[in-house]
């Protein structure tokens, strides 16, 4: 039996494609080694992981103490703050007339001065009582209190208090036509209200 005899070009193909697997063959070796490479740079060993994790505590905790330390100093500085204000409201409480107080002590020995003279005509009273009442004015003046004297002036309910009414030709109705007790406001605000006569039309 004669044995078939193969094309030389045939021959060819099949040492070619043969040549192709096996460098096709060696490529995804090659692939495969590379990629386990890199998988194996990724993998760190226990020791070094463990190095991390102990870092990585140790940052934490030093944040913590940081964190704590601010709290700690926030705290204190509140706590003093509290401290400081209680105690400028008990000094607000214990002298907050103290400024009355300075402007009152002239008017007193204004005073005192005044009934120390002996044999002091009835003249010489009536000047130290006009000086007193002018060292009260400016006293008063100083701290905010406003003389309220609404003579001829239009009736103000939230300033003056009615006591009787007068029939007045003279006015237009809800008139002050006389001022029986001034009153007094401090900073604006009332004090005392004027008690007044006020006028009405005539019938």
């Amino acid at each position: 039996m004669t044995a078939h005899k193969k094309n030389p070009d045939e021959v060819n193909d099949q040492v070619e494609d043969t040549v192709q697997e096996q460098l096709e063959d060696s490529h995804k070796d090659e692939a495969k080694l590379e990629d386990a490479h890199k998988n194996e740079e990724k993998l760190e060993s226990p020791v070094k992981n463990a190095d991390s994790l102990e870092a990585q505590l140790e940052d934490a905790q030093a944040k913590a103490s940081e964190n704590w330390d601010h709290y700690i100093r926030a705290k204190a500085e509140m706590d003093n703050l509290r401290r400081r204000s209680v105690k400028d409201l008990e000094s607000a409480h214990k002298f907050g007339i103290e400024k009355f107080v300075n402007e009152l002590l002239p008017v007193v020995d204004s005073m005192a001065l005044g009934l120390a003279v002996e044999d002091a005509s009835a003249e010489s009273l009536r000047e130290g009582m006009e000086l007193t009442m002018t060292m009260l004015g400016k006293m008063m003046e100083k701290l905010g209190i406003e003389e309220i004297d609404p003579i001829n002036e239009k009736f103000d309910a939230a300033k003056h208090q009615a006591m009787t009414m007068q029939p007045s030709a003279e006015v237009e109705p809800n008139t002050v036509l006389a001022v029986m007790q001034k009153g007094y406001s401090l900073n604006e605000r009332l004090i005392r209200p004027a008690m007044v006569i006020v006028s009405k039309a005539v019938e």
